[in-house]
């Protein structure tokens, strides 16, 4: 058994040294696929197709394909496990592939958990409060 929330010293997608650790490989299919219904009890935008932002995003990308509105002209709903910094969500949608999937019909995201205040695109089923300094 793998533990959700770890304490250990890494380093983030971003580059920061962090000392705990969300570990998303713990989160049974049964748990994505909860996950994926409480977005959807919240979200009232439909999307022409979901992208997992790898490797992260992938299990959520699975649990939410059943949503999907099959109108071309919906927007793009990508989703990740965890945000930080915001920098896999920024890296992801400036490849060059995804920019061309969403130009025309927009994009908007959803992850499960965020360390940080996520930006007025991506929502966090679940957001830590923001650090006072």
């Amino acid at each position: 058994m793998i533990d959700l929330f770890q304490q250990s010293n890494f380093k983030s997608h971003a580059g920061l040294d962090l000392t705990w650790k969300i570990e998303c490989d713990a989160i049974s299919d049964a748990e994505w696929d909860c996950f994926a219904k409480m977005i959807m009890e919240i979200e009232t935008r439909q999307f022409s197709e979901v992208i997992g932002i790898p490797r992260g995003g992938i299990k959520l990308q699975n649990a939410l394909q059943k949503y999907v509105s099959g109108n071309c002209a919906d927007p793009v709903l990508i989703v990740d496990d965890v945000w930080t910094t915001g920098t896999s969500f920024r890296e992801f949608t400036e490849i060059g592939i995804i920019q061309s999937l969403t130009e025309d019909k927009g994009w908007f995201g959803w992850c499960i958990f965020a360390r940080t205040l996520a930006n007025h695109n991506v929502t966090a089923l679940f957001q830590m409060p923001e650090v006072k300094k």
